[in-house]
């Protein structure tokens, strides 16, 4: 499970994140590459934008329950 005190500054702010025990497996870029990227810098996955419609939100969570290592996380309930 994503740990919120592990999540990276870099994320968009918002209720989706990726923590620091991402491993940057690209899953998530595949899954929603509207709202995940590599940040270069940092050599890790982050949120870059936000979801906001159910169709959106539907594409973070199937990147979330995919992540191998559970570093996408939420804040708060999912839909």
């Amino acid at each position: 499970m994503a740990q919120i005190t592990e999540r990276l500054t870099q994320n968009a702010a918002g209720r989706y994140y990726v923590d620091s025990y991402c491993i940057d497996c690209h899953l998530c870029h595949t899954t929603a590459p509207d709202f995940f990227r590599r940040d270069e810098e940092l050599g890790l996955s982050i949120v870059h934008r936000q979801p906001q419609s159910e169709e959106e939100i539907a594409l973070a969570e199937e990147a979330l329950d995919g992540c191998p290592v559970e570093s996408i996380g939420r804040d708060g309930p999912s839909y």
